[in-house]
């Protein structure tokens, strides 16, 4: 039997923190650019990728801004290119698709249903803020829905899976969020293989401790069976330990800047310490890491050479 292949998900910037927050933030399409560029070279298969606006470096939906960073990572990489449909909880879905729409990327990441999505709480830790968007921002989603309705899942399934042949990364942020997949399932909306991103410790979703990753495991087993790929990520301080976890269950693990700022103790200075660290931690468990190719068969995507950019 071929020794199983551990996919390394790389989400490079994100809609989460803010510029203040690290120095190492990618921000502009240069940056990101270039980040991505050399998470790939040290073992990620899938970028999944975020925009921010150059001036400032808050989150932007603008198709415009991706292209300027876009075609530079699919010339430079052979990497799978995932783009959000996520974006912003303060972003309409029009807002979110307009670039996955316009590039019809081989793979988009699928939130699977609304929730609070609470960063408030990095209010907590004194800073000195470089931009006035920042807490502002972080303290709307006190009071913002994250949504994600059926009729939205609905719309991007058709427009984008049916309409670009895009597959997703479904986003599963809670149990029931497992269920709803399975119910598209059921409709024949989406099918297999299904690549289930467990997401653990965003408040307002299901927390990031190893029983709750189990419970999502077992979960997603009674519905999908052998139908399925999950992968792992986890908010912060929890990143490395229950990515590790899963890769030890025969998922596949996802790192970077969006997730959590740190490599060990210290600030990661770039998303490729990240994919360094997890790579070491792969080595130790005996797995081998995932070539893009490898993963393009893994989850049947169509291939780079099919992208509108």
């Amino acid at each position: 039997m071929a020794p199983r292949k551990v996919i390394i998900t790389c989400a490079v910037t994100g809609s989460v923190h803010t510029p203040s927050m690290s120095p190492y933030l990618p921000v502009t399409p240069d940056q990101i650019a270039s980040d991505a560029i050399a998470a790939a070279e040290a073992g990620a298969s899938i970028l999944h990728l975020h925009a921010r606006d150059p001036k400032d470096g808050r989150p932007t939906a603008d198709p415009d801004v991706f292209m300027q960073f876009l075609p530079r990572i699919k010339q430079a990489t052979d990497a799978v290119i995932n783009i959000t449909t996520g974006g912003s909880s303060l972003m309409t879905l029009d807002q979110r698709l307009a670039a996955p729409l316009r590039a019809e990327p081989e793979m988009c990441s699928l939130n699977m249903g609304s929730m609070n999505f609470a960063l408030f709480p990095m209010l907590d830790k004194p800073r000195e803020w470089q931009h006035e968007w920042e807490p502002k921002l972080l303290e709307a989603t006190r009071d913002t829905i994250f949504k994600n309705t059926f009729a939205d899942m609905e719309g991007v399934l058709e427009r984008l899976g049916k309409g670009c042949g895009t597959r997703f990364e479904f986003e599963c942020y809670d149990v029931g969020h497992l269920y709803s997949l399975a119910h598209f399932r059921d409709r024949g909306l989406v099918s297999g293989p299904l690549f289930i991103q467990f997401v653990l410790g965003i408040l307002g979703g299901i927390g990031a401790d190893p029983d709750n990753l189990v419970h999502m495991k077992r979960i997603a087993d009674k519905l999908f069976g052998d139908s399925y790929q999950f992968s792992v990520l986890a908010a912060g301080r929890q990143q490395m330990p229950l990515i590790s976890i899963a890769a030890a269950m025969g998922g596949n693990v996802r790192v970077g800047l969006e997730d959590s700022l740190y490599d060990g103790r210290q600030l990661a200075k770039s998303n490729a310490d990240q994919v360094r660290r997890i790579r070491g931690i792969l080595d130790g468990l005996s797995l081998e890491v995932a070539t893009p190719a490898e993963a393009r068969e893994m989850l049947a995507l169509k291939g780079g050479d099919r992208v509108a950019f």
